[in-house]
């Protein structure tokens, strides 16, 4: 992981160019540049906006209320079906952002206006999320599971759920119950 705004532009090696120019046009629009989950974040008033990243066959702006935007243009990407709020633009080269630089700076200036505004995204609630069925079942054999389980916060219990259900194979879910029984009965999340 890159330790500095700096070192992630200077190490950067597949993205360097888009990732500069990305920036520029960032820090022309009055945000704030800062350093976080090892990305350059752009905030205002202490709120992220919007931050750039890469991955292997794109590099995007992920805006953080990307939901909330009005995307005339069609080009805002749910990186996945879980991720409730933020959305990306991407990118595969720097002549991709320079046809669109305008309409950056527009979606870019829309989602500030969202954040001046104090809209929020309406997210679901762990109780909307669907449990799997095998899940369920171990549920309703293991009471101790169930109320640990209950007891575990909305954030850890979205997490078993959606890495249970992620699984296609019934087989593979039931395993991957079994192999996290023991961290919900003493109360620890997935990532713990």
């Amino acid at each position: 992981m890159k330790k500095s705004i700096e070192s992630f532009f200077e190490e950067s090696k597949k993205w360097k160019k888009e990732y500069t120019f990305l920036r520029m046009i960032l820090l022309k629009t009055g945000l704030k540049e800062e350093f976080k989950w090892g990305k350059p974040c752009y905030t205002f008033q202490g709120n992220n906006i919007v931050l750039i990243h890469g991955f292997k066959d794109y590099c995007a702006l992920l805006f953080h209320k990307g939901v909330l935007l009005n995307d005339t243009n069609n080009i805002l990407v749910q990186q996945t079906k879980n991720v409730q709020a933020a959305r990306q633009i991407r990118f595969t080269n720097i002549e991709e952002i320079k046809q669109i630089e305008n309409t950056l700076k527009k979606y870019i200036f829309e989602a500030i206006e969202v954040e001046k505004q104090g809209l929020e995204v309406k997210m679901k609630k762990t109780s909307e999320f669907e449990i799997p069925n095998e899940f369920k079942i171990e549920l309703d054999k293991n009471r101790d599971l169930e109320k640990a389980f209950k007891l575990l916060t909305p954030g850890r219990q979205r997490g078993y759920l959606l890495y249970f259900s992620g699984a296609k194979q019934s087989s593979t879910r039931s395993k991957r119950i079994e192999k996290y029984k023991e961290k919900i009965l003493i109360g620890l999340g997935l990532n713990d």
